[in-house]
């Protein structure tokens, strides 16, 4: 399960990809606009510059900034620096693989259905970039088109 730190870094990293090129957001303001505790986000930023996903300005006009564009950055490389592995058990970790010593590894079930669960969480999130999820919040948050027809005959009515 996906934790919290990971689920705001997430947030505050697709929040900094919709600001222009070279713009800068302060984390009181990110902190605000995405609903995150202002404390637990500077713990967060910290180790995403660490990891130079963003950069940082200091100063009374600073703030954050993408380290790299929003299509070159990926959402599993966020997941794994700040939450770990994707895979839900160790033995079947390709980042940080640990043998298991409670069963036969070549023949565990529990082993090869978490590999399946693995390589299909890393199949959509080593293959979507911040600019993708950036995209599809936007489209998430337009009405559809349906929507605006079946409104518009509503309203007809009336």
């Amino acid at each position: 399960m996906l934790t919290n730190k990971a689920k705001y870094a997430l947030k505050a990293m697709i929040a900094l990809s919709r600001c222009a090129p070279g713009a800068l957001l302060q984390s009181a303001e990110l902190a605000e606009q995405e609903n995150i505790p202002k404390k637990f986000l500077d713990l967060i930023l910290l180790e995403l510059r660490k990891h130079g996903f963003i950069r940082s300005v200091r100063g009374k006009k600073g703030g954050y900034m993408l380290g790299k564009a929003p299509d070159v950055i990926y959402v599993g490389q966020i997941i794994r620096v700040i939450d770990g592995p994707l895979a839900p058990i160790a033995c079947a970790s390709v980042t940080a693989y640990q043998t298991c010593h409670d069963c036969d590894e070549r023949t565990c079930a529990v082993r090869r259905m978490m590999r399946h669960v693995r390589d299909a969480a890393s199949e959509i999130l080593d293959h979507m970039t911040l600019l993708d999820a950036a995209k599809s919040e936007l489209k998430a948050k337009q009405p559809s088109a349906r929507a605006n027809r079946s409104h518009a005959k509503s309203v007809e009515r009336v």
